[in-house]
């Protein structure tokens, strides 16, 4: 059983099969974003992923940056990623027409970010998730 599914653009079904969350800016007792320090927290969940995910590709959607005024920019501008880091596994029909999808599927595995902490749906899912370029960046595989 799928912990989610969500209909991709193209309109391939793909199946969440695992998640980890993390409070995006986690740690953080003082002081406020940048984008040099959103530009390492990204890098870091994408290494992250591939860490904990050695087999399958990994593919990062890009996350809105917002930028935020502050009276004394003490460490330069302020840049907010959204609240929540996720990455997830997630599994589909093969990409190749020519595979059996009784013996093979694709998958692949998403670092994203999104504004709370619910999971992705049918009806709704975060800015970008919906965009992954399954066709060009998820691997088949055989059972």
């Amino acid at each position: 059983m799928a912990l989610a599914q969500v209909v991709l653009g193209s309109g391939r079904s793909v199946k969440l099969s695992s998640l980890r969350m993390a409070e995006t800016y986690d740690g953080l007792l003082m002081g406020y974003p940048t984008r040099e320090m959103n530009d390492a927290i990204v890098a870091g969940a994408v290494k992250q992923a591939e860490k904990d995910y050695p087999s399958p590709p990994v593919h990062l959607v890009e996350p809105p940056r917002v930028p935020r005024e502050l009276r004394r920019a003490t460490f330069g501008p302020m840049e907010e990623l959204p609240h929540v880091l996720c990455t997830g596994l997630f599994t589909s029909e093969p990409v190749d027409p020519e595979l059996d999808s009784v013996l093979h599927f694709s998958r692949l595995v998403v670092v994203w970010f999104q504004s709370d902490a619910d999971l992705p749906s049918l009806g709704r899912t975060a800015p970008g998730l919906c965009d992954v370029p399954w066709a060009e960046k998820a691997e088949d595989l055989e059972l």
